[in-house]
């Protein structure tokens, strides 16, 4: 019931004022029974537009520290996220990893959509990064197609870091679903979710456009975050001198 309300009138009708989302391929989510919808991430707001513009529900899994901060504050963001779609994962440990796919495979065989983003994290710079296997693994597990979602614009509404949205036209693409029926039975052969992972990643590039990136968002993050080593003048002179040397060939 909360779901419904949010959508249809606390949250719903403000999103649809402010951004104008529109979505095509709608046709190619299955009107019933589970499936996966893989999609890329740019922003926070990408949990909220695409189960705006999806007919049926959509739950998506979300950092368990969403659900459990204290206070008045928390016991606000616990409802919001709750009533969004989204169910809290914990992330923290291996055991914790396996409870959150476990969860994930659950919900697709009582026949309800999931939202999934196989990045893991938000891309930092919006282009796409490597896929983690998760997604293949429930999909395996869960018996159930992979439905390619591109978001496009959520980035620009909804910068990272960012406190409050900004008004920005929103546009999600629907792919056609993928179906890995094939592989039946081998859930847990990394091989082949490594396969089916990339089979996913290559969709969402061809459907978003974006420059792909092999390595884990997670990882170009940490990158990202770690200080600039400052050279000493003196080094730099002396590196300049050295790449002035002429290469020679050994013996």
């Amino acid at each position: 019931m909360l779901y419904w309300l949010m959508k249809r009138v606390l949250l719903g009708p403000i999103l649809h004022v402010f951004f104008r989302p529109r979505i095509e391929g709608l046709e190619n989510i299955p009107a019933e029974g589970g499936a996966l919808l893989a999609s890329n991430h740019l922003a926070v707001s990408d949990s909220f537009f695409l189960p705006l513009k999806v007919r049926r529900r959509v739950t998506f899994p979300a950092k368990l520290e969403y659900f459990t901060a204290p206070g008045v504050k928390g016991r606000l963001k616990k409802w919001f996220f709750t009533g969004v779609g989204q169910i809290p994962i914990d992330r923290s440990s291996g055991s914790a990893a396996q409870a959150a796919l476990d969860t994930g495979v659950r919900l697709l065989r009582e026949g309800n959509l999931m939202g999934i983003y196989p990045e893991g994290t938000r891309s930092p710079d919006g282009r796409l990064y490597k896929g983690k296997t998760g997604v293949a693994r429930i999909a395996l597990e869960a018996g159930v197609p992979v439905v390619p979602v591109a978001m496009f614009g959520t980035d620009k509404a909804n910068p990272i870091g960012s406190k409050m949205w900004r008004p920005y036209p929103i546009r999600i693409k629907v792919g056609k679903p993928l179906d890995f029926s094939r592989y039946e039975g081998l859930a847990g052969d990394r091989f082949v979710e490594r396969s089916i992972t990339d089979e996913i990643m290559y969709a969402l590039m061809e459907l978003s456009g974006q420059e792909y990136v092999d390595m884990y968002a997670a990882k170009a993050k940490e990158l990202q975050a770690e200080p600039a080593v400052v050279v000493p003048a003196q080094q730099q002179r002396a590196a300049r001198e050295f790449d002035r040397v002429p290469e020679t060939e050994a013996g």
